[in-house]
């Protein structure tokens, strides 16, 4: 009872202040998120903002991405190379996911409080859950909290939560393979320990070298007492031979708009060095206006042949021109334009020296992948004021008039004949193998398209691969069929690859209605046929889509034959703009490739610039158990587009971050699924990508 007194006195050290609250971005922590050394505290990085970067230690390795997915949730993803605690000798991989959650905002009288929950999945090795306060005064932030799980191996106290239910006494100790969400251990245990720190702001600082800024000292006392799993934490807590010799931890730590870095010691006994970067996904690149739209012209001779070859050499593919009075009507494909609204802009000014005077709007039929995806009208004097500086973006958007994509025949107008190819780099990454904490393979890929006409088309790449080590990868213990377990064989057998190989139809069946057929090799693993219908109305905030697929698994060296294993897999889709930060829902039902039947979600955040950040998790009829480690499948996806390096293209570069790759849950991936095509041409898209008109 004493403790308790002790414990709640502390807390309200923070409450009663008369100064005023001052917000001063947070800094990073060991095990990745915004905190001291290694405690959290209750601060935040700015919404949207996401870091990735480790921390080391001897025989411990942090390498974590942070990402602060709402003003109030930050979520940090970690993968940790530490010392086996087992064999006490050598090293192994752990990965583990944390979430913080705001409480109460800071203000001139409160504190900010937060609630945490500290690899919460995985395999518990760092599982704990804290309780955690910050108050800053001038250049001194103050932190005090409770901790319980590994942060409450201090033992200061005994849970105090036990005056609520005796329950709270106990706390599961069962470590297995990670990957399921621990059966409620939150806040249990029969021990609990108080942590807390200072950290100061130094002011500019003069050397030789010039001047420094964003220097902040720190120091900490951790709730953690172990300074490694020696002594078979989670299951033991009694005895422990990896007890840390001091909890007192401090440092000096480095930040400026987009790199930290700290050298700490922990422990009493270890030098910790820190570094990472971090990105605003929400802050756009400054883009340069394009000049002003020329005048009118004032006689043209044969006006559709001067719109066509102005096109073409916009970089679009004309498909088709007419001029009918006051109105141009313009199919194009191709061109380097992500957003629709960068395209339509473009569009109007090419063709602005060869359209007639009496000509007032712009029809314009947006194509991708050989069918309309958009239809778009636009008013050609607001988009000429704009570009003078006498209207704005936000007009010409107000201004047009977004339709139904496959309304009528213009939409349906044969696309003609295209051929496009390129060449780039492909990246392939294995996170958390046992034996490896990173396997990869970097190859040089050449791929090339040819649109035949009314949606057909033949597409088809070949990849040499140039280094890496994912082919070292150790075979596949999976008692699923191994679908995609096998990545390493793959990789060792098909140096040279064939990856996808296929004949292609994309077509609209009504307005706003898609169909996609695709038959060949569909992607690295598997070969066959495989269908989709997507219903994507362009003015509401929600899709509806079907895809199903009778495919037989490719051999390893990805050339043209295949093995014994077929399958048939498809699934159900819903897609949805929810109505809050700008975040996007995806919920998946069906068949998976190793048979398995289940269930995806898929949540994700798109931002100002275009990159969109996310995660998504799968749940299928195969027991956690016979899925093997991992438990389930799930993930962080984030996808940039290339056109924030300054070059316009409409390429966009996704990166998963995956904890283990096991064949539960897995589905087929082709190159052009619907809901990718045709995206760009909803409301929500022009309404986000608006300013494109005179960039």
């Amino acid at each position: 009872m004493q403790t308790t007194r002790t414990s709640l006195l502390l807390l309200t050290l923070f409450l009663p202040v008369t100064l005023s609250a001052q917000e001063v971005p947070g800094t990073g922590s060991s095990f990745g998120g915004v905190g001291l050394v290694e405690v959290r505290n209750a601060r935040f990085r700015p919404d949207g903002v996401v870091e990735a970067g480790s921390s080391v230690r001897h025989q411990r390795r942090f390498h974590f991405l942070n990402w602060q997915a709402l003003p109030w949730l930050e979520a940090t993803f970690r993968l940790a190379e530490r010392l086996d605690g087992t064999t006490g000798a050598g090293m192994t991989t752990d990965r583990a996911f944390d979430v913080k959650v705001r409480l109460v905002q800071e203000s001139d009288w409160w504190p900010a409080v937060a609630v945490g929950l500290q690899d919460f999945i995985g395999t518990g090795l760092y599982s704990a859950e804290y309780l955690v306060a910050s108050k800053r005064w001038g250049n001194w932030d103050a932190t005090l909290g409770m901790g319980w799980g590994r942060m409450g191996t201090g033992d200061d106290f005994g849970n105090p939560l036990t005056v609520i239910s005796p329950r709270f006494e106990e706390r599961p100790r069962e470590v297995g393979q990670g990957g399921s969400v621990n059966t409620f251990p939150f806040f249990r245990g029969d021990q609990a320990a108080l942590f807390g720190g200072l950290e100061y702001s130094l002011p500019e600082l003069w050397t030789p070298l010039g001047s420094v800024e964003g220097l902040r000292g720190k120091v900490e006392w951790s709730g953690d007492a172990l300074r490694d799993e020696r002594g078979g934490w989670p299951a033991r807590t009694m005895g422990l031979r990896g007890e840390a010799r001091s909890r007192l931890n401090y440092g000096l730590h480095w930040s400026n708009g987009w790199l930290d870095a700290g050298l700490d010691w922990v422990h009493g006994t270890d030098l910790l060095f820190r570094i990472s970067a971090r990105l605003d996904p929400d802050r756009v690149p400054e883009r340069e206006r394009l000049p002003a739209m020329g005048a009118r012209p004032v006689v043209v001779v044969e006006p559709e042949a001067a719109v066509r070859e102005a096109l073409r050499e916009a970089g679009f593919r004309p498909v088709a021109v007419e001029i009918r009075g006051a109105e141009v009507r313009i199919a194009v494909a191709g061109g380097r334009q992500r957003r629709l609204a960068g395209a339509a802009g473009r569009v109007l000014r090419a063709v602005q020296p060869h359209l007639p005077r009496e000509v007032e709007r712009l029809v314009l039929s947006w194509r991708q992948a050989g069918v309309e995806v958009a239809r778009l009208t636009l008013p050609r004097r607001a988009m000429e004021a704009a570009s003078r500086g006498d209207g704005s973006a936000e007009e010409v958007f107000f201004a047009s008039t977004l339709g139904a994509a496959g309304a009528d025949d213009f939409g349906l107008i044969d696309g003609g004949s295209g051929f496009a190819w390129g060449a780039e780099p492909r990246l392939s990454l294995l996170l958390g193998d046992p034996s490896r904490t990173l396997r990869w393979q970097a190859a040089a890929v050449v791929g090339a398209r040819w649109e035949i006409g009314r949606g057909f088309a033949m597409a088809g790449s070949v990849s040499r691969s140039l280094a890496g080590n994912l082919a070292d990868a150790p075979p596949s213990d999976s008692v699923l069929p191994r679908v995609r377990s096998e990545a390493g064989r793959y990789a060792r057998e098909g140096e040279t690859a064939i990856p996808a190989l296929y004949a292609e139809r994309i077509w609209s069946l009504a307005p706003d209605v898609f169909a996609r057929a695709t038959a060949g090799y569909l992607e690295p693993m598997f070969a066959g046929l495989s269908a989709e219908v997507l219903w994507r109305p362009q003015d509401r905030p929600y899709a509806l889509g079907v895809d199903i697929a009778q495919v037989a698994q490719r051999d390893y060296d990805q050339r043209l034959g295949v093995l014994g294993y077929h399958v048939t897999t498809g699934h159900v889709s819903a897609y949805a703009d929810l109505p809050w930060y700008n975040l996007q829902g995806v919920v998946r039902a069906g068949r998976y490739l190793a048979g398995d039947w289940g269930a995806t979600v898929e949540l994700s955040r798109r931002f100002a610039s275009g990159i969109e950040i996310g995660g998504f998790a799968t749940f299928t009829d195969v027991p956690f158990s016979r899925f093997g480690e991992g438990s389930f499948d799930r993930g962080i996806f984030i996808r940039i587009p290339l056109d924030l390096l300054g070059t316009e293209t409409r390429t966009v570069a996704p990166v998963v971050v995956r904890g283990v790759t096991r064949d539960g849950g897995a589905r087929l991936s082709v190159d052009n699924p619907l809901w990718e095509v045709t995206r760009e041409g909803r409301a929500q898209a022009l309404r986000d990508g608006f300013a494109d008109f005179l960039r």
